[in-house]
C-alpha cells in the first residue's frame, strides 16, 4: 500500500474501481436509452433494454419476459399518442452485485403526455430497478413503477405517498 510517513494516503484507502465506474455509466446509459425509446416510440430499442426473463411491475400488473413486456408496452403507448419521459435522481447500488453482474437502483420519472382524448397529463413516479449484465450490456431484470402523482399538469389531482422500498 502507498504510505507517507507511516500513514496511508487517501488514494490507498479509496482505490479507484474502474469496473464499478464503467458499470455505473452503463446503467445510467440504460435508463437514458429506455426514456429515449419511450419518447421516440421505438419498441425495438425499448425492448432491447430488458433482459429476456425481465419483469415489469406497473399499475398493478406484473409482466414477465421481454416479448410480453414489449407487447404490454405497445398497448399502453397506443392510448398515449404523445409522451415525453425524463428520468432523474438515479441511485445505483452495487452492494448486491454478484459474480454474474447484478445491481439495484431507483429513479424518479416525470412523464408529460396527451391521452387518446387529447387531454394533457403529468405522471410523476419512481422506478425500483434490478439490473443484470448480459453478454453485451446491462439490462433491466426488473422494474417496478410506483405512481406518486398522475393527473393534470397543474398538480390539482391527489398525490400518492412514497411506497415501501422493495
Amino acid at each position: 500500500s502507498a504510505q507517507r510517513g507511516g500513514t496511508r494516503t487517501k488514494a490507498a484507502e479509496n482505490p479507484v474501481d474502474n469496473q464499478r465506474i464503467a458499470d455505473e455509466l452503463a446503467i445510467r446509459d440504460l435508463v437514458n436509452r429506455y426514456s429515449d425509446a419511450v419518447v421516440r416510440r421505438d419498441a425495438k430499442a425499448w425492448g432491447d433494454t430488458w433482459a429476456d426473463d425481465g419483469e415489469w411491475q406497473i399499475l398493478g400488473n406484473s409482466i414477465r419476459g421481454r416479448g410480453e413486456i414489449v407487447e404490454r408496452w405497445l398497448k399502453f403507448m397506443s392510448g398515449l399518442p404523445f409522451a415525453i419521459q425524463q428520468a432523474s435522481g438515479g441511485i445505483i447500488d452495487f452492494e448486491e452485485r454478484d459474480a454474474a453482474g447484478a445491481a439495484t437502483g431507483r429513479w424518479y420519472v416525470n412523464e408529460y403526455g396527451f391521452t387518446g382524448k387529447g387531454a394533457g397529463m403529468l405522471t410523476l413516479g419512481v422506478y425500483h430497478d434490478g439490473y443484470t449484465r448480459t453478454n453485451d450490456r446491462w439490462r433491466f431484470s426488473r422494474r417496478r413503477f410506483d405512481v406518486l402523482y398522475m393527473g393534470p399538469p397543474d398538480l390539482s389531482a391527489p398525490h400518492h405517498p412514497f411506497p415501501d422500498i422493495p
